[in-house]
């Protein structure tokens, strides 16, 4: 099973949802909850404190979603973070996020960190944020495998720890092998694949993996 989350971003820097229709259970955040129902996706379920909508906006999100989670604005998670937290109860296959860049920049910034919370965990669970130019996901130390895309062009990397030891990048424009990265460092924004598919591994550390297009 997979879960897709859509949060309240701007709706000009959603993917083509209809690509993700029928593949795993779609849960609306806050006012996302109004853009599944606008596109013909029916929302399994609904969190949020819906202070971004109006009562008649409201009275719809209650008459279309059967298990709706309200909650006071005032609380210690975000709205994003509750969704996440019961998806990641459901282990499921992944976890994808949609709706939650754009608009406000400490938005953006807290639904990044909350891709951190299963690597620390060690949930064995991808969890990726997926906008119309970019994917964000972030990984443990280990050897991944990654395949060239011609519509994400770009591939890079950013230290989510202090420093992250022994990167090893092999068939890219710029490969790397056995570097140490700290945080902070711009030395591997905007690689590219060369061919089908190629490699990055470390031993230490967390790193967020950015693939972007133009």
């Amino acid at each position: 099973m997979k879960i897709n989350i859509l949060a309240g971003g701007p709706e000009i820097l959603l993917p083509e949802l209809s690509s993700y229709r029928n593949d795993g259970i779609w849960i609306g955040v806050d006012r996302g909850v109004l853009t599944l129902i606008e596109n013909d996706i029916q929302p399994a379920m609904a969190f949020g404190d819906f202070d971004s909508v109006t009562p008649g906006e409201l009275l719809l999100i209650e008459e279309k979603v059967k298990e709706l989670n309200r909650f006071k604005p005032e609380k210690d998670e975000t709205d994003m973070e509750l969704a996440l937290n019961w998806a990641l109860e459901q282990n499921p296959e992944k976890i994808r996020l949609f709706g939650a860049t754009g608009g406000r920049l400490d938005h953006l910034f807290a639904n990044i960190q909350l891709l951190v919370k299963p690597v620390l965990s060690k949930m064995h669970i991808p969890v990726e944020i997926i906008d119309k130019r970019n994917i964000i996901y972030i990984k443990p130390s280990g050897e991944y495998r990654i395949k060239h895309d011609k519509n994400l062009k770009y591939v890079s990397f950013f230290p989510i720890t202090m420093e992250v030891k022994g990167l090893t990048l092999i068939n890219f424009k710029y490969p790397l092998i056995n570097h140490t990265v700290p945080i902070g460092s711009t030395l591997c924004i905007s690689n590219e694949l060369i061919h089908d598919y190629g490699t990055f591994s470390f031993t230490e550390g967390i790193l967020m993996v950015v693939r972007s297009k133009d």
